[in-house]
């Protein structure tokens, strides 16, 4: 994390645009802590599941070319096929709760970003190079404003990439790009349909653990989520396998009857649970809920 560049909200990018304002934000703004850093009292384990990329259609206020410190930047008119390669930092307690420059609130526990010409929004898949970790973030912000950084993550995102204690970490940036056909392009890969990217776009898929027993008891205990019951094995096992890669959750498949219960779990976090029902109901499992197993 770098103490030495700005974030800057809508309004400011409106005065910047409209104002024609070449300068800086003066140490007297609206941020009420002059130097960033780690939140002061983190309650629990920051949130860091993926963020789940979709079709969004792109803000039009947020590509005029604009001026920071000097510098012009023009955003790109679309993000589809980009790729880059070099440092991301991370902002955190001083920014958290103000503006970001898509109008929306930032949260600094939320899997979100900045960067300085993609257009907003956007979903990017970053690799930590150092680690080979990965992370989906939505980028709704503008930034960093600094010579040697590329992308500018929230607290929550870096933790899961493994640098927030070093400031700083090597990326790969990857555009995950949606057309409103819900056809999909990663990086500078292929096209392929939702389906496909469900199929191909995901870590290595870990063995899903399959109960043939009668009752069908998951082997832990903990929060399951029940995502659907099925009677097809092949496509139980097969969405098991993807919902399994893209929460990083272990999936079961527990029969009786010869349905198949798709359950993720176990969660041992309540606020993880609660968000991935959301998405899971968000994205076509409206009946998803979750199940407490005591052995």
């Amino acid at each position: 994390m770098n103490q030495k560049y700005y974030h800057y909200g809508a309004a400011m990018l409106f005065a910047l645009i409209l104002g024609g304002c070449q300068t800086a934000p003066t140490q007297n703004s609206r941020y009420t802590q002059h130097q960033d850093s780690a939140p002061k009292h983190v309650a629990k384990k920051p949130e860091t599941l993926d963020a789940v990329p979709k079709y969004e259609a792109y803000r039009m206020f947020n590509s005029r070319p604009y001026k920071v410190l000097g510098k012009h930047y023009t955003p790109m008119d679309s993000g589809k096929g980009y790729e880059e390669v070099g440092y991301a930092s991370w902002y955190g307690q001083k920014f958290h709760g103000h503006l970001t420059s898509n109008g929306e609130t930032y949260n600094m526990f939320a899997m979100s970003a900045a960067h300085k010409t993609l257009p907003l929004p956007s979903y990017v898949r970053v690799t930590n190079l150092e680690n080979n970790k990965q992370a989906i973030v939505r980028v709704n912000d503008r930034g960093p404003f600094h010579d040697n950084r590329i992308i500018d993550l929230s607290y929550a995102a870096a933790v899961k990439l493994g640098y927030h204690s070093k400031g700083t970490a090597k990326v790969k940036l990857e555009v995950i790009h949606f057309d409103e056909q819900n056809n999909v392009t990663v990086g500078n890969g292929p096209t392929v349909s939702y389906d496909e990217y469900l199929g191909i776009d995901v870590a290595p898929v870990p063995e899903v653990a399959q109960n043939t027993g009668p009752t069908g008891v998951p082997p832990e205990n903990g929060i399951y989520i029940q995502v659907a019951a099925l009677s097809n094995a092949e496509k139980a096992k097969s969405i098991s396998n993807v919902l399994s890669a893209l929460y990083q959750i272990p999936a079961h498949l527990p029969v009786a009857d010869n349905i198949y219960k798709l359950q993720l779990g176990p969660i041992h976090d309540e606020a993880v649970v609660a968000e991935v029902l959301q998405q899971l109901k968000q994205n076509g499992y409206p009946n998803a809920y979750a199940i407490t197993q005591v052995l």
